[in-house]
Parts: C-alpha cells; sequence; structure tokens
C-alpha cells in the first residue's frame, strides 16, 4: 500500500510538473504572439504614409482625368455654339440683306 502511494505522488508530481511546463509553454507562446501583434501594428502605422500617399496620387490622377474629360466636353460644347453662331449670323445677315432690299424697292 505504501508503494502505491509513493507511485500516486510520484505520478501526481509529475503530472503537476508537466501542467506547469504546459502553461509556460502556453504563456511564451501567447507572448511571442502579442509581440508579433505589436511588430504588425508598428509596421502597419510605418506603411501608412505610403498608403496614403498613394491613395492621393490614385485620387489626383482620377481628378486630372475628369478634369481633362471636362475640359474637352466643354470645348466640343463650345466649337457646337461657334459654328451655330457663324451659322445664324449669315442667316441673319442674308434676312437683313432682304429687307434692306425690300424697303429700298
Amino acid at each position: 500500500m505504501e508503494d502505491t502511494l509513493k507511485r500516486l505522488l510520484i505520478v501526481e508530481t509529475e503530472a503537476e510538473q508537466l501542467v506547469a511546463k504546459a502553461n509556460s509553454k502556453r504563456e511564451t507562446i501567447i507572448q511571442q504572439a502579442l509581440e508579433e501583434a505589436h511588430q504588425m501594428e508598428v509596421q502597419f502605422k510605418t506603411k501608412l504614409p505610403d498608403f496614403h500617399a498613394g491613395w492621393l496620387k490614385k485620387a489626383q490622377v482620377r481628378a486630372n482625368q475628369t478634369v481633362a474629360e471636362l475640359q474637352k466636353r466643354y470645348e466640343e460644347k463650345q466649337e457646337k455654339l461657334r459654328n451655330l453662331a457663324d451659322e445664324n449670323q449669315a442667316k441673319a445677315l442674308q434676312a437683313a440683306l432682304q429687307l434692306l432690299m425690300q424697303v429700298g424697292q
């Protein structure tokens, strides 16, 4: 009986040691994970200005494209209006000449 109790105590002590080792490993893993997460956060924060600059550059390019498209449309409409004005001016001159000719008769 005494031998059985001694073996049980030994097994219990070994089990406690295993639990302590497992807890230690768990804490080590947790600390490593926390450190890695912190490092990743720091890396992200250091890259954030680059991300922001890239986004701003893309936004500027898109804005420039939009401005160029709007400018092109404006110039096209302006040309159409000039053509209409020239046509109407010619028609107006013809109409005025006809009126002048009718008045002179």
